[in-house]
């Protein structure tokens, strides 16, 4: 065989083997490569560790089907997308379903939008304009997630308050990995951490506590602290964190000493305070005054980097409150009174606690301030409106003050940081004191090895609300006397899953999609000369390729 031929076949064989290498390469090894600036098909570290976890097949459903608008096509296709990578990365099988609940057979189509509207996934009305012609459509802007076992669903589009449908659309794009990965580890997780709430200092009931419990049992194991049975910090160390919530007695040096070691050690703590005391049983009439009381905690969260005040907050982005205005008949007659005592908080801060979320209800809360503090970081998350003020102790709650439209000149205090963060080397309460007897000196640290803080003004952000009818207490958010939900229940998972794991899933939300509209000015003063580069210029140079080789080809064979 002569050089010619074995070079042909040569070169046949490789570009065979070429080809079967490069078709067969995604069996033996997968990968992908992002090219976009922001990450857009990339998931975090978080995620496929969640993938990984994963010990079943998974199936979702995706209830935005059907005729949609521009908008809602852009979102259903992000939706897709994430999940599709997801797909990519998962060991196990993945099934994407697209359902529309408005098309399910009639005879089940009510119950199953019931059953959706449990797991919080409600209709949106959307309103579009379609050749002119304005019309509205019911869509599920939401999913439901089944394993072997268990089945949930996830709300996906979600906005901050006074946001445009833009921004909230894309709000909602950014925090796709986050929603639907939180979604995939409750399904999955097995092996829940645990969370203490402390006792025994005059801390909420149980009625009143169990919105809180409710919102953390889907993603953690909930347990009771009595600080009377804690004989030393080590028994509260198998808590990844301990809530302190409204305490109405004062905690003494034992109990101070137990917290401050628990944050020293790497512990992290919740502390939601009301440092006023309202009875609003007598604010009818001429009304009641508000006096602090002492928690025994000022001191030791001054020495970690913040003071809450002895004030309270009235915000003109107010919440109401039910009273009796008289009786029609034998039935009393509930009136919902205009309270800006009960703080409608929508001003959020970029973070992943906060990010995304909608407005948060305070009940008589009281501002914060920061003090010196080497090495700790402070981040305010949640802020009152910029129509505020600030009634210093004591201050006067009376209903009859409500009577009259509010004087919007006095509401003159700006946006007031209502929750803080505290991240960093904390120093001990008891560095240079003498700490209780009972405990063993040699295991006192002086200085935290990590350990995280959260700061509230009021524990009623995590109080519930009891329904009248029958004396039950609701879940956190649901207020009987009021038509929409508050955020209160997202924002204490966000928080814990976030003190707990700071790099785990809730990290994604740090996710920004930039938008980039078009320059409608540019669009307008250049459309012809994009119109010619587009349309004529691809024709134009065929057309030149064409003589270039026609003139050569003359050229080769008129010599």
């Amino acid at each position: 065989m002569n050089r010619k031929y074995s070079s042909i076949i040569f070169g046949t064989f490789a570009l065979v083997l070429i080809w079967f290498l490069v078709a067969n390469l995604e069996k033996w090894y997968s990968f992908r490569v992002d090219m976009t600036e922001e990450g857009k098909y990339s998931i975090g570290q978080a995620s496929l560790d969640v993938l990984e976890d994963m010990d079943g097949p998974l199936e979702i459903d995706v209830l935005l089907a059907g005729d949609l608008p521009p908008g809602m096509i852009r979102f259903q296709r992000n939706i897709e997308q994430i999940l599709k990578t997801f797909r990519s990365y998962s060991r196990e099988g993945i099934v994407i379903n697209y359902l529309d609940p408005l098309q399910v057979a009639s005879d089940s189509s009510e119950r199953y939008v019931l059953k959706l509207a449990d797991y919080g996934i409600n209709p949106t009305n959307l309103h579009s304009t379609q050749n002119g012609a304005q019309s509205t459509q019911l869509i599920f802007p939401g999913i439901v997630l089944r394993s072997t076992t268990r089945e949930i669903g996830v709300l996906l589009l979600k906005g901050e308050l006074g946001m445009g449908p833009e921004e909230t659309l894309n709000l909602s794009i950014e925090n796709l990995e986050f929603e639907i990965g939180q979604a995939i580890k409750r399904l999955y997780t097995r092996n829940k951490r645990a969370i203490g709430i402390i006792i025994g200092q005059g801390e909420m009931d149980e009625d009143e506590g169990y919105g809180m419990v409710e919102a953390l049992n889907e993603d953690f194991e909930v347990y009771k602290v009595p600080f009377d049975q804690a004989k030393n910090v080590e028994d509260l160390l198998t808590f990844e964190v301990l809530i302190v919530a409204g305490p109405k007695n004062a905690y003494g040096v034992r109990e101070k000493y137990l917290l401050d070691q628990f944050l020293m050690y790497g512990g992290n703590i919740l502390f939601l305070m009301d440092e006023m005391a309202v009875n609003l049983e007598n604010a009818g009439g001429n009304g009641t005054v508000a006096m602090p009381f002492d928690t025994g905690l000022d001191d030791l969260l001054f020495r970690y980097g913040v003071r809450i005040n002895k004030d309270l907050v009235q915000d003109l982005n107010f919440g109401y409150y039910p009273v009796v205005s008289g009786e029609y008949g034998n039935q009393p007659q509930i009136v919902p009174l205009p309270w800006p005592f009960y703080v409608q908080a929508g001003k959020m801060a970029n973070h992943p606690i906060t990010k995304g979320l909608d407005v948060v209800e305070f009940r008589f809360v009281s501002s914060i301030d920061t003090v010196k503090a080497d090495n700790v970081l402070k981040t305010p998350l949640i802020f009152s409106s910029d129509y505020t003020r600030r009634e210093s102790a004591p201050a006067r709650v009376a209903f009859k003050d409500m009577a009259n439209e509010p004087d919007v000149r006095a509401f003159n205090s700006g946006s007031l940081p209502l929750v803080y963060l505290l991240e960093g080397k904390f120093t001990s309460f008891f560095k240079n004191r003498f700490a209780p007897d009972e405990f063993d000196k040699n295991k006192f640290l002086p200085e935290s090895n990590g350990g995280k803080i959260l700061i509230s003004g009021d524990a009623d952000v995590i109080k519930s609300w009891i329904r009248p009818q029958d004396d039950r207490p609701l879940p956190l958010g649901n207020n009987p006397f009021a038509e929409s939900k508050t955020a209160n229940r997202t924002f204490l998972q966000n928080t814990i899953n976030y003190m707990v794991a700071p790099n785990g899933i809730i990290a994604s939300k740090s996710k920004s999609f930039e938008i980039r509209p078009l320059n409608k000015v540019k669009v307008k003063q250049q459309k012809s000369m994009w119109q010619v580069i587009n349309v004529a210029m691809p024709v134009i140079v065929v057309i030149l390729i064409g003589w270039f080789k026609q003139f050569l080809r003359k050229r080769k064979y008129a010599k």
